[in-house]
C-alpha cells in the first residue's frame, strides 16, 4: 500500500479500526496465479504484541486449500471513506479528494482442524457480534454441533506485517476546521470520518492563535 509518511497509523489504531470493522478481504494466490478473494469477518487478538486474525470460510471454498498451500497471505480492513470537495481550501487552486482509512496486514496462515479449536473461534467470533447468540449455539446440541462446524474450516492468521493509513488530510491544516465541518454534516461514512478527526485531534481551534 502506498503510505506517505503523513498518512502512518500506529498499531493502536490499526487495532481499532479493524475491531470497528472486521469485514474483511482475505487475499490469496490460487492455482493459476491470480489473487483469489474472499470477504468475511476476522476477529482480532493481541497475543503478548503479536496480532493474530480468527475466521473460517465454507469447506467448499477452495480458499483454505491455497492457504494450506500457500501460507503467505494479505488481508485488508476498509474504515469509512468519503469524497472531500475542494471547497473546503481557502484558495481556488486545489483538487478534489476522497478520504479514507485501511489497515494492510500481511499474514501466515495456520488451518484449525479440530472440531474443539473450531468451536472456541467461533464462539470468539460470537462474541463479537452477538453474545446471546452463544447459549442458542451450546443449546443446538453435540450432533448438530459437529455437523456445523465439519462444513467450516478455520484458521488462525498471524500478522507479520502491518500498515495502518489514516488519510484525512492531515498535511493541510488550513483545510482541517472546514473538511470536519463538511464531514460532520454528511453521510453516516461522513460523520465516521469527523469522529476519526476529534481522535485525532484535527479541526480543533488552537488556542495560541
Amino acid at each position: 500500500m502506498y503510505l506517505p509518511p503523513q498518512f502512518k497509523g500506529d498499531r493502536i489504531l490499526a487495532a481499532a479500526l479493524i475491531n470497528e470493522h472486521p469485514f474483511a478481504s482475505l487475499i490469496s494466490v490460487e492455482d493459476a496465479g491470480l489473487p483469489y478473494v474472499t470477504h468475511l469477518p476476522l476477529h482480532l487478538e493481541d497475543r503478548d504484541g503479536q496480532f493474530v486474525l480468527l475466521g473460517h470460510v465454507a469447506k467448499p471454498n477452495p480458499h483454505w486449500r491455497y492457504l494450506q498451500a500457500r501460507p503467505q497471505a494479505v488481508v485488508t480492513f476498509l474504515g469509512p471513506h468519503a469524497y472531500m470537495s475542494p471547497k473546503v481550501y481557502p484558495d481556488l487552486a486545489r483538487v478534489p479528494t476522497w478520504n479514507y482509512l485501511a489497515v494492510h496486514c500481511t499474514v501466515q496462515a495456520t488451518l484449525i482442524e479440530d472440531p474443539a479449536g473450531k468451536d472456541a473461534l467461533l464462539k470468539k467470533l460470537i462474541g463479537d457480534h452477538e453474545p446471546p447468540y452463544a447459549e442458542q449455539w451450546r443449546g443446538l446440541g453435540e450432533e448438530y454441533a459437529h455437523k456445523m462446524l465439519a462444513g467450516i474450516v478455520a484458521f488462525e492468521l498471524q500478522v507479520t506485517e502491518l500498515q495502518c493509513k489514516v488519510k484525512l488530510n492531515q498535511h493541510r491544516r488550513e483545510s482541517h476546521a472546514a473538511m470536519k465541518a463538511a464531514y460532520a454534516a454528511g453521510s453516516p461514512d461522513e460523520q465516521a470520518l469527523a469522529q476519526w478527526m476529534d481522535r485525532l485531534g484535527m479541526g480543533t481551534p488552537d488556542p495560541e492563535k
